[in-house]
C-alpha cells in the first residue's frame, strides 16, 4: 500500500473530514494586500478568498495595506515627516526644490486633496480649479489646455486632474530624494522583478528601515490585537512591485509573532516563482501556495489545526527538515464557482479609496478612477492558444465559465454590500456567449450597472450583440490587438485578422461602448515596416473613432509560453543560463537577424499618447521618431474600407 492510499484510509475514518468542514473553533486568519497596489478600489484577492471562507464558517479578516500605507503618508502628519527626514539628510541643492521650498503650502492642502479624491467633499472642486490651492504652471499644467479638455462644466473632472498632477508631484519628490523604490503603484519593484537571485532583494530586508518600511511597521503595531488572535496570515502578491512589501510584512510578523505562521500567494508567487530553489525566502515565510488559492488556503488551515499531515497540503511549497518541496497530496479538486461564495469586501474601507484622474481620456481613466467591484465572468481562457501567452499555467489553461445567473446573484449581493453599481469583469477573456446571457439576465433583472471587461476581438461581437451589451451597461471592453500585422498574428496565433478586429472594434463604437488596445512591439521576427505599418493601423483607428485608448507591451519571453518551448520556429537563441534560484518568469533571448526594438518604444508611446488626446493623428508617422523610418506600406484608407465593406 502506497503512503497515498495510507493516508486516504486513515483520513476518511474521520467524521466531516472528506465534506471539508474544519474542527478548528473559530479560527482567525488575515488576508493581507500588500502596499503598493491600487488606490481607487481594492485588489479583489482577499475578498475572494474571504468570500470563499465564509461559505466554510472560518473567521477571517483583510487588510488592504496599500490604501492605508498612502493615507499614512499622503496626510497632514505624512508629509511634516516626509519634509523633515528630506531636511534631516541636507542633499546637497534640495532646498532649490519647488516642493520643499513650498513645503507648508503642501502640509497644509493635502488633507482636504485626499478627502476630495475620496468625493467626501465635492464643493472643494470650486477652490481647486479656481486655483486658490494650486498654481497650475508648477504642475506644468496649462489653463487653456484644461478648458479645452473639460470645457467649462467640467468642474470636478478638471479638479480631479489637477489634484491627481499634485499627488503625482509629490510621489516623484519623495522617489527622487528620499526613496528611489516608492511608486503608489509599485514599490521597489526593481528588487523583484526579473530577477534570478534573491540577493539584492533579501540584503534590502536586512537593511535598517527606511520611511516606507517605517510606516509599515507602525500599520502592523496598530493592529497588534488583532494578530495576537491569529493563527495564519495569508499574503497576496499580485504583482513584482508587491514582493519587498510583502515580505517586509511577514518579517515583521515573524519577529514579534513567531507562533504564527505566514502563506505567500498570488500573481508574481504563480508565475515567477514556480522553480524556486532559494530556501532563504522560507525565513519570512512558512508556505507559499500556487495557482487557485481556496483549496490550497483549506488545506493549510487544516494542516495547522491539525486536522491533516503535511503531505495532504495542495499546490503548497513548504521548507522542513526534508528541505525545500512541493507537496500536493490533497484529496480534493479546486472548488467551481458555486461554491467559491460571493466576494466579500467589508472589511476593507471602501469610501476611503482614491480617484485618481491622470490622463484626459475617459477610456484609459477607467483602470484610476472610480471604485470598481471586481468578478470574474469565467476562470482562465477560452481560447489559450497566443504564442506569448503563458497557455501552460492553470490561471489560462483551466477554462471554467461561470454561470449567468449565478453572476447576477452575486452583483445583486455586491451592490446591496457596498452601495457600488459599478462592476470590472478581470477575465483574461470574457466569452461572448456568456456575456450575452449575463447581459440579458441584467435586463430580465432590470439591474442598473455599469460594467466592463476584457475580451478577444471575435467575429461574434456583431452590432447586434454590442447593442444587447449596452442596454445591459457595459461601457467599455480591452482586448489584445497584439501587433497590427496579419503574419504576425497568425505566427501568434492570435485566431484574428486586423480586418476582424476593424469591423468588431466599429460595431462596440457604434453602441457607444469605448475600446482599449493591448498593443506589443518586438515579436520575435517583426521587421521595422512590420512596426511602422502596425502604428498606421493602430492611427487609422483613432482617426475613424472606434479606438479610444491603447497602450504598446514591449514582448517579453516567458517560460511557460509556446514561443519559449519552440525557439527555433520563431528564430531566437535563448539563454542557457541556468544559475536561477529564485524568479524565473521571463527569459533572455537574441534575434540573430533581428532588429533593435527598443529604439521604437519612445516613438510608439509618444504617438499613443498624442492620439488618445485627440492630436497628431494628421501627422506623418516620422514625426515621432528621431532616427528614419521606413515609409509605411498600408493605403490611409485601409481600415475604413473594412469596416465600409462590412457594412
Amino acid at each position: 500500500m502506497d503512503t497515498f492510499q495510507y493516508l486516504y484510509n486513515q483520513l476518511k475514518e474521520r467524521p466531516g473530514y472528506l465534506s471539508i468542514q474544519l474542527s478548528m473553533q473559530e479560527p482567525k486568519v488575515i488576508l493581507i494586500t500588500p502596499p503598493f497596489t491600487q488606490l481607487n478600489t481594492p485588489y479583489p484577492a482577499t475578498a475572494y478568498l474571504k468570500g470563499f471562507l465564509n461559505t466554510k464558517g472560518i473567521s477571517s479578516l483583510q487588510w488592504d495595506l496599500s490604501i492605508e500605507l498612502a493615507l499614512k503618508i499622503f496626510c497632514k502628519d505624512g508629509l511634516t515627516r516626509v519634509f523633515e527626514l528630506i531636511q534631516n539628510i541636507g542633499e546637497p541643492g534640495f532646498e532649490k526644490e519647488d516642493v520643499y521650498q513650498n513645503r507648508y503650502h503642501f502640509i497644509d492642502q493635502i488633507d482636504a486633496v485626499i478627502s476630495f479624491l475620496q468625493s467626501k467633499n465635492p464643493s472643494f472642486a470650486y477652490r481647486i480649479v479656481r486655483g486658490d490651492y494650486f498654481e497650475l504652471a508648477d504642475l506644468n499644467l496649462d489653463e487653456n489646455d484644461l478648458n479645452v479638455s473639460f470645457g467649462y462644466m467640467g468642474l470636478q473632472d478638471k479638479a480631479k486632474y489637477i489634484s491627481s498632477a499634485l499627488i503625482a508631484k509629490l510621489s516623484r519628490f519623495i522617489t527622487d530624494n528620499l526613496d528611489p523604490h516608492f511608486g503608489l503603484s509599485r514599490y521597489a519593484e526593481s528588487l523583484s522583478s526579473c530577477v534570478h537571485s534573491m540577493d539584492d532583494l533579501y540584503s534590502a530586508l536586512l537593511d535598517e528601515s527606511g520611511l516606507i518600511d517605517t510606516l509599515i511597521e507602525e500599520l502592523l503595531d496598530q493592529k497588534t490585537e488583532v494578530l495576537k488572535t491569529s493563527n495564519l496570515v495569508a499574503i497576496t502578491v499580485p504583482f513584482p512591485g508587491n514582493l519587498y512589501s510583502a515580505l517586509r510584512c511577514a518579517q515583521y510578523i515573524k519577529l514579534r509573532f513567531p507562533s504564527i505562521k505566514l502563506a505567500l500567494g498570488g500573481g508574481y508567487v504563480n508565475t515567477e516563482l514556480r522553480s524556486l530553489s532559494d530556501k532563504r525566502i522560507f525565513e519570512f515565510v512558512d508556505f507559499i501556495s500556487f495557482d487557485a488559492g481556496e483549496t490550497a488556503l483549506l488545506q493549510i488551515i487544516n494542516y495547522i489545526d491539525g486536522s491533516i499531515p503535511v503531505e495532504l497540503l495542495k499546490r503548497t511549497m513548504i521548507c522542513d527538515s526534508q528541505g525545500m518541496r512541493w507537496v500536493d497530496g490533497s484529496l480534493f479538486r479546486d472548488v467551481n464557482a458555486e461554491e467559491s461564495g460571493t466576494p466579500d469586501y467589508s472589511d476593507l474601507r471602501i469610501h476611503d479609496y482614491i480617484s485618481v484622474l491622470e490622463v484626459v481620456n475617459p477610456m484609459h481613466s477607467l483602470w484610476s478612477d472610480g471604485y470598481w467591484n471586481k468578478l470574474t465572468m469565467a476562470n482562465g481562457c477560452y481560447w489559450k492558444k497566443c504564442t506569448f501567452c503563458d497557455v501552460s499555467l492553470p490561471y489560462i489553461s483551466d477554462y471554467i465559465p461561470h454561470d449567468a445567473a449565478l453572476l447576477c446573484d452575486r452583483v445583486e449581493k455586491l451592490i446591496q454590500d457596498n452601495s457600488c453599481s459599478g462592476f470590472h469583469f478581470v477575465d483574461e477573456a470574457a466569452p461572448p456567449a456568456l456575456m450575452k446571457r449575463f447581459s440579458e439576465e441584467i435586463l430580465r433583472r432590470n439591474i442598473q450597472i455599469s460594467w466592463w471587461t476584457n475580451i478577444r476581438f471575435e467575429k461574434s461581437f456583431n452590432y447586434e450583440l454590442c447593442e444587447l451589451l449596452r442596454e445591459s451597461g457595459c461601457i467599455a471592453v480591452t482586448g489584445g490587438l497584439e501587433v497590427a500585422s496579419d503574419r504576425l498574428l497568425k505566427l501568434i496565433n492570435k485566431g484574428v485578422s486586423v480586418v476582424q478586429v476593424a469591423r468588431v472594434m466599429d460595431a462596440f463604437a457604434a453602441s457607444g461602448i469605448m475600446v482599449h488596445a493591448y498593443l506589443m512591439y518586438g515579436f520575435p521576427t517583426q521587421t521595422e515596416q512590420e512596426t511602422v505599418d502596425s502604428l498606421e493601423m493602430v492611427r487609422q483607428m483613432f482617426e475613424l473613432g472606434i479606438l479610444q485608448s491603447a497602450h504598446w507591451h514591449r514582448f517579453a519571453l516567458t517560460v511557460h509560453s509556446p514561443v519559449a518551448c519552440e525557439p527555433e520556429k520563431y528564430k531566437i537563441l535563448v539563454s542557457t543560463d541556468s544559475s536561477s534560484n529564485f524568479a524565473n518568469n521571463e527569459l533572455e533571448y537574441k534575434e540573430p537577424h533581428g532588429i533593435d526594438h527598443s529604439r521604437y518604444g519612445e516613438g510608439l508611446r509618444k504617438s499613443l499618447f498624442n492620439f488618445m488626446h485627440g492630436s497628431g493623428i494628421d501627422f506623418d508617422l516620422q514625426a515621432w521618431f528621431d532616427f528614419n523610418i521606413p515609409r509605411t506600406t498600408i493605403s490611409p484608407d485601409f481600415i475604413a474600407n473594412a469596416i465600409e465593406t462590412e457594412a
